[in-house]
């Protein structure tokens, strides 16, 4: 890469490089970690969702295996009943940029269970509010693994961009100060030196017509 000639203009540009690259490594670091906060809070809520369902659905499977027991093969017919569930919706909200999903999922009239009650068990009812929790749990696992995955490549992102500036940018702009301020201060230095030699030369010169003239 050609270096800058060494001037008060280019030099006034590289201070002014130099104060904009610190800034956004300080933007950039407080980014991260903010980010990294978001995340570890959000990998603490997807445990405690995990250990839920794995509660939620083991309970949900030994009454479901009680029903069986109980109803037989109309067990089945009554769990075949149970609609599918599509009415959500995806939105995003934003942390720093990083947009992360967020569910939001459609009211329902139904209140209790769509098979009917006079052919069933307690325990088929049981097994179906377990597995109606299990589902809401596992769409906020979803959106939470989700956000984890996106922060996380957005943290690595940040954090690449802050070692660029900090340990290439920043120092690459300092090196270019610093060349340019010597090579400026040489140059100050030089011209001094010159001025001397042709003041001292002028007042031989004066001297010399001056003795002349006697």
């Amino acid at each position: 890469m050609p270096q800058t000639a060494p001037t008060k203009g280019n030099l006034t540009a590289a201070k002014r490089s130099r104060a904009l690259a610190s800034t956004g490594y300080e933007l950039m670091d407080r980014k991260r970690n903010i980010l990294i906060r978001e995340l570890m809070a959000l990998i603490d809520d997807a445990r405690e969702l995990q250990s839920r369902i794995d509660a939620t659905f083991a309970e949900a499977y030994a009454s479901m295996r009680i029903a069986e027991i109980a109803m037989g093969g109309s067990a089945g017919l009554a769990a075949d009943s149970v609609p599918v569930d599509d009415g959500f919706s995806l939105r995003t909200r934003s942390v720093m940029g990083v947009e992360l999903p967020y569910v939001s999922v459609k009211e329902t009239e139904l209140s209790g269970p769509p098979y009917g009650l006079s052919s069933t068990t307690s325990e088929l009812d049981d097994a179906y509010f377990k597995f109606q929790e299990v589902k809401d749990l596992i769409r906020d696992l979803a959106e939470t693994e989700n956000s984890i995955y996106r922060l996380a490549y957005a943290i690595k992102k940040a954090q690449k961009r802050a070692n660029a500036l900090k340990n290439i940018v920043i120092p690459g702009l300092d090196a270019d100060i610093f060349r340019i301020t010597d090579a400026l201060e040489e140059k100050e230095r030089e011209e001094f030196v010159r001025l001397k030699v042709v003041k001292a030369r002028n007042e031989r010169l004066k001297g010399e017509q001056h003795e002349a003239s006697e």
